[in-house]
């Protein structure tokens, strides 16, 4: 999991800003990481995530009312996020002409957005080239992981030592949850 949020800060360091076409779809259209009710519930436990997410994004009634916002919007959202418990929201402060009503006070969800290459962002985004690239690098990464992991049972086949076994053990184990981190993009597939 370390490595994982490293990734994404690297990520949201490097990012190249210029690519946001200041079109205002990710702020008139978005979804939460959870379902509706566990992001007001994490808001009550005084998550601070949680918190600013809700101080920002309203949702909409129904997944009608977020269609007539934005129907390519809410299908990709659908298209990546498969489930039931989806709830689309659009955010208080976007203005007439796409821009934002608070930029220079922003909260890190929006400063940070999109904040890993696994963000969905509309159809047509800037980032959009970028972040199938990034997801390219990442899917490399966890198929090295996957190699690494069949040289280990080569090595174990080859080494009876307690010692040195119980290394590769430990190698094994690294390997093997810096893959399942990746088990909601489908690393499982690579």
């Amino acid at each position: 999991m370390y490595n994982k949020i490293m990734t994404e800060k690297k990520f949201i360091n490097e990012r190249p800003q210029e690519l946001c076409k200041m079109c205002g779809r990710c702020c008139r259209v978005a979804t939460g990481a959870q379902p509706y009710a566990q992001i007001l519930k994490l808001a009550q436990e005084g998550n601070q995530g949680a918190v600013d997410f809700l101080s920002l994004f309203e949702p909409y009634p129904s997944v009608e009312a977020a269609r007539e916002a934005d129907n390519l919007i809410v299908d990709n959202i659908i298209r990546h996020y498969r489930g039931d418990d989806l709830t689309f929201y659009h955010c208080k402060y976007l203005l007439e002409d796409n821009l934002c009503g608070k930029y220079e006070a922003r909260l890190p969800v929006c400063r940070c957005f999109p904040s890993s290459p696994w963000a969905v962002v509309p159809p047509g985004c800037g980032f959009e080239g970028y972040l199938f690239w990034k997801q390219e690098e990442e899917k490399q990464h966890i198929r090295l992981a996957k190699e690494e992991l069949i040289d280990m049972e080569v090595l174990k086949s080859k080494h009876t030592e307690p010692e040195i076994l119980n290394k590769i053990s430990r190698i094994e184990e690294k390997l093997k949850n810096k893959i399942e981190s990746y088990a909601q993009y489908g690393s499982q597939l690579w």
